[in-house]
């Protein structure tokens, strides 16, 4: 028998992939304490049954995602120049509700091209389905967006399906501003290396 713990920092509703990271953390964990030698590709199917976004925590590194979340291509991504701002306003997004609001678009770039041979921050390339249904309902989430820009991010976007928003910057912000900004939201500066 093994009794488990979890002090949860992610926020839910948050679109973080908090759920899910805990989903492949413990079977990463189990594989280890048993010593199941699965490899990753057991792992990622086993993860695949806990939810569509788990075999991605398992791989833990930048990956093209496709299917429902259990093709996971490897990618080469170094962001460590940049500095991330996560805002979560006290806005609860349900999974399976956010789901039913989109209608995927089905768009000519796929990251992998638009990410060879780096990363060129950009407004008009990148987007998420989750947006315009979320930002429709809860136009406070859509605010923050555009506030991230107005403090100078080089992009921003909500993260998965909402409700937290991030932002990258090539210097670091303020986190006072970022603070009196959004007041009622968490913020997270997360520097670079």
């Amino acid at each position: 028998m093994i009794r488990i713990a979890l002090l949860k920092n992610i926020p839910t509703g948050a679109g973080l992939g908090g759920g899910s990271a805990d989903g492949a953390g413990m079977l990463t964990l189990l594989n280890r304490h048993f010593n199941l030698q699965l490899n990753i590709s057991n792992l990622t199917a086993y993860a695949a049954q806990l939810g569509d976004d788990c075999p991605f925590f398992i791989l833990n590194k930048p990956a093209y995602v496709t299917g429902r979340g259990e093709n996971l291509e490897p990618i080469s991504l170094d962001l460590s120049q940049y500095h991330f701002v996560i805002v979560k306003p006290p806005i609860h997004i349900a999974t399976a509700w956010a789901f039913a609001q989109i209608n995927p678009i089905n768009g000519k770039l796929t990251c992998v091209i638009v990410l060879w041979p780096r990363y060129i921050p950009g407004k008009s390339v990148y987007y998420n389905d989750f947006e315009i249904p979320i930002f429709n309902h809860y136009p406070e989430i859509m605010q923050i967006k555009k506030n991230l820009y107005q403090l100078g991010a080089v992009y921003s976007q909500m993260s998965g399906s909402g409700s937290a928003v991030y932002g990258i910057f090539e210097t670091k912000p303020s986190i006072d501003l970022l603070k009196q900004t959004f007041k009622d939201a968490k913020v997270i500066l997360c520097a670079s290396k």
